[in-house]
């Protein structure tokens, strides 16, 4: 699952992919952000991702998506 969070303030958003389910994920960035604590996710490598819910200016929770990028003639 890739996560994308937008920081208030920040030009580049945090991009990670979760073993968790969007509906975990979903659930941690609304308790953050309602009661003003950290929003608190492991990515799919262990490493912790830690951000003020007051500082979330955005999250974007999908399914893995694949990019092709392509060369050459048709």
């Amino acid at each position: 699952m890739d996560i994308e969070l937008g920081i208030r303030n920040v030009a580049r958003p945090v991009n990670f992919s979760t073993d968790d389910s969007a509906d975990k994920v979903s659930q941690v960035i609304a308790d953050a952000v309602a009661n003003g604590t950290m929003i608190n996710l492991t990515d799919s490598k262990g490493r912790r991702i830690l951000v003020p819910g007051t500082a979330l200016g955005y999250a974007t929770i999908g399914s893995e998506t694949r990019h092709a990028v392509g060369f050459g003639a048709l």
